[in-house]
């Protein structure tokens, strides 16, 4: 099965935007949103779920009140100040890493696994779906991603699809790692501004060190002309393909508000510049296999 990626160096570029309109546009697909902290292709979806489970990724140290001898020993070595003066242990403070239960004298104190999040999958007017949302304060977001990733993998088995877009998250943090491993190719997506250029670098940098075939897609590109040029040049320079430009067009939020893509009903310069980009992609990745 080939799994794409849709990324970008930090939120609002239009990622999701791109990879809306990518499972718009193809035949046979699976979806996946890896963005765990903040998941938003749904709102393009309309989904029904039809499965959901609790995700246990982090551990918190619990209390055994009858055995503890109220010493404060388990006080003293708490780095993250996670126990009060009265020995309550706060949950959102507490990382789990085991310190008070080592330093226990009385053996009161034990690390049980805690819920810091649920996925779901869902049937989606564009096919099936595997999401998740990771819960306030959590940190194992990389450890959820593989989670999401392993339900698209049942699903498109179960279907028998051939193709899995995955919807990523910004930056090149843990979530990003765990989206990126595994992956047979990445869409980036920037925006001409310099801080677009800086984080386009970045994630490109984070996609090769995997091996994974990389393209470019500038949205909002007519925002700058000189900052476009400049981010092709880049890529250029880089060996990194342009798929192509996408203008800054109203009628996009129009659409999304609306809950659908950009290429689904709406006849825009954006959605036919979309629609171009995706026939390139199919183009390179053809030229890729064949080659």
């Amino acid at each position: 099965m080939k799994r794409i990626l849709f990324l970008s160096g930090k939120g609002g570029t239009g990622k999701t935007t791109i990879a809306g309109a990518f499972a718009a546009l193809s035949e046979e697909r699976v979806l996946g949103d890896c963005d765990v902290d903040a998941a938003n292709l749904h709102l393009l979806l309309d989904p029904e779920e039809i499965e959901e489970g609790r995700y246990q990724g982090s551990q918190e140290a619990v209390r055994a009140e009858e055995r503890c001898m109220r010493c404060e020993r388990c006080r003293e070595v708490c780095r993250f100040h996670a126990i009060a003066e009265d020995l309550s242990i706060d949950p959102y403070l507490c990382e789990g890493c085991g310190a008070c239960v080592t330093a226990c004298p009385a053996d009161a104190l034990r690390l049980e696994q805690r819920e810091s999040g649920r996925w779901y999958t869902a049937r989606t007017r564009l096919g099936l779906l595997a999401s998740a949302e990771l819960f306030p304060g959590e940190e194992t977001s990389g450890k959820l991603v593989s989670v999401v990733k392993a339900k698209v993998d049942a699903l498109a088995a179960a279907q028998g699809v051939p193709t899995a877009l995955l919807d990523g998250s910004p930056g090149i943090g843990c979530p990003v790692i765990a989206s990126v491993s595994g992956v047979q190719a990445v869409v980036l997506v920037t925006e001409p501004t310099r801080s677009g250029l800086h984080d386009l670098e970045r994630a490109l940098g984070l996609v090769r060190h995997f091996g994974v075939r990389a393209y470019l897609v500038i949205n909002k590109a007519d925002l700058s002309e000189p900052l476009a040029r400049r981010i092709e040049r880049f890529a250029a320079g880089v060996g990194l393909p342009v798929l192509g430009r996408i203008p800054y067009d109203e009628r996009v939020v129009t659409e999304m508000v609306a809950g659908r893509s950009a290429v689904e009903k709406v006849d825009s310069e954006a959605g036919r510049a979309i629609r171009r980009v995706f026939e390139r992609f199919c183009e390179e990745e053809r030229r890729s296999e064949e080659g």
